[in-house]
């Protein structure tokens, strides 16, 4: 029975798994497992409460996954221990937070107090930042390259010296004038990043003199323009990919004139679950287009696989930088039941993959499904999670010279070694290892965003390249399709788009079987 007893300030929040997979039937969980993860859910929602027995541990029930499935839950670390003693075949394992795999945006050291992690690296930041001491501050005007109107909200950040982070940033306003504190009225200027909204391709200058009076100009997004996606893949037909189901495990997709929608879940605990829209920061709706994005330029862009259901489950909250695995486990589940055949998780973080995201990957492939992950872009380090997990395919991002304009960050992004064609590369920021199964475009890539375009970089770009190209292959191999939903079902599908995949003269950590 429900008492008021609260839990501390000091809970934290875990989530309570069976013994193996995300449901207590009876191959995963003992009765007694099964029948306290029942029990928990009927709890959902009420005031925190002791489980049964004398020194039985409060626990508050925040949300479930099916009556005998997952349970996001709030406990103190004593009841944490109590529980384990309790319920021993119950796994208890750590909220852990991903965020989306774009190409991180480098910053002067020293950030300012209260920026997150994603708002220093994200294509969407904006926050000014000074690591120079108190000076003259110089203004700089950021205007199109194409009759010289001002943009506003472009984010300038400047170097005086890159390897140790030293400069300052800062945004235009709606004159386009950025002031950047650097602390001399004239200044040498190692690098030059300015990265608008959307609209434009972001622009990097070297080695350059800065004082106030300086016009930077960007160029204005072609959508005829051809970008390393459309370099290796053209213009497909608009039935490429008729037959296969997607699901975006994302930000949300905002309804774009070149994005039809077919559904989705809203899986970020306590927010509306049919509010799977884009949730403001525009990343699952570029990764949706990339996919299956089916206009026709100059008006409009186009995916890889436009003949194909697109399905939208958002994990990340409204103006929140991270998605919690419970989320992403709840949402890997509703695109399972919907049954999406391929999953695009363009998310990641560094360390091991938990147990939560795990076995959710697992209950996908378990039931027919292939899920993609992005690497991570970390700098060439380690493959990240949850994309490590072997159960996942993991994508890395390469990029071509000559596919983005010259004074463009993407020049920055060129590392040897270089693949067989000499003018394609595996980008500087992708993360590499023995878990990579492919590579994709994933440097300057144009795409769908909320109201507009715009350019993105990352292996979370390439990952959707990766599952575009999948779904055009798949789409035709009616005898994989029609298997049972099960592991051999997943399992077919890995082992066709694997086999299918072509080297690009790239050492294998670094892209795996090739691209598709």
């Amino acid at each position: 029975m429900a008492t008021k007893t609260k839990v501390s300030s000091k809970a934290s929040r875990f989530i309570l798994l069976p013994a193996r997979g995300v449901r207590a039937v009876a191959a995963n969980a003992s009765p007694t497992t099964s029948k306290f993860l029942v029990t928990l859910h009927k709890r959902k929602g009420r005031p925190a409460a002791k489980a049964a027995g004398a020194g039985a541990p409060t626990i508050r029930v925040i949300e479930s996954v099916h009556d005998d499935g997952a349970k996001l839950v709030e406990m103190r670390p004593a009841d944490v221990i109590k529980l384990h003693a309790a319920q021993p075949g119950l796994r208890i394992v750590p909220e852990v937070f991903y965020y989306p795999a774009v190409a991180p945006r480098p910053f002067p050291v020293a950030p300012p107090d209260g920026v997150s992690k994603a708002a220093k690296t994200s294509k969407s930041a904006t926050s000014a930042n000074t690591a120079t001491a108190a000076g003259p501050t110089i203004t700089v005007k950021v205007v199109s390259n194409s009759g010289g109107a001002a943009i506003k909200a472009c984010m300038v950040v400047a170097f005086t010296d890159f390897a140790n982070r030293r400069g300052a940033n800062g945004t235009t306003d709606a004159q386009g004038n950025a002031a950047l504190n650097l602390g001399a009225a004239s200044v040498k200027i190692e690098r030059l990043y300015v990265y608008s909204p959307k609209g434009f391709w972001n622009g990097l200058k070297t080695n350059i003199t800065l004082a106030t009076g300086t016009t930077i100009k960007l160029v204005p997004i072609d959508l005829a323009y051809t970008d390393a996606l459309r370099h290796f893949y053209g213009k497909p037909v608009l039935t490429a990919g008729t037959g296969i189901t997607v699901g975006v495990v994302d930000t949300g997709i905002s309804p774009e004139p070149d994005l039809t929608i077919q559904g989705g879940f809203n899986a970020v605990t306590g927010e509306d679950p049919s509010d799977f829209g884009d949730n403001g920061e525009g990343h699952g709706t570029h990764v949706a287009g990339i996919i299956a994005a089916h206009g026709t330029p100059p008006t409009g862009i186009r995916g890889v696989a436009p003949g194909v259901k697109l399905r939208s489950y958002r994990v990340f909250g409204k103006n929140k930088p991270n998605a919690s695995n419970f989320d992403i486990l709840k949402a890997l589940d509703r695109a399972v039941a919907d049954g999406c055949d391929l999953i695009n998780m363009s998310l990641g973080g560094q360390g091991t993959v938990d147990a939560a995201t795990h076995d959710a990957i697992s209950n996908a492939r378990a039931h027919g499904t292939l899920v993609f992950a992005a690497s991570g872009n970390d700098d060439r380090i380690a493959v990240g999670a949850p994309a490590k997990d072997p159960m996942a395919l993991a994508i890395t991002a390469m990029g071509r010279k000559g596919t983005y304009p010259a004074a463009s960050v993407e020049a920055g992004d060129v590392m040897a070694p270089f693949g067989t064609d000499k003018k394609n590369y595996v980008t500087s920021f992708s993360d590499i290892g023995p878990e990579v199964d492919l590579t994709a475009p994933g440097d300057g890539i144009i795409s769908t965003f909320p109201q507009g375009y715009a350019v993105l970089d990352g292996t979370s770009m390439a990952c959707p390249a990766a599952v575009g190209a999948a779904a055009q292959m798949l789409a035709g191999q009616t005898a994989i399709l029609a298997l049972p939903r099960s592991q051999a079902r997943s399992d077919a599908m890995a082992q066709f788009v694997l086999t299918k995949a072509k080297s690009l003269g790239f050492p294998a950590q670094m892209q795996g079987q090739g691209m598709l």
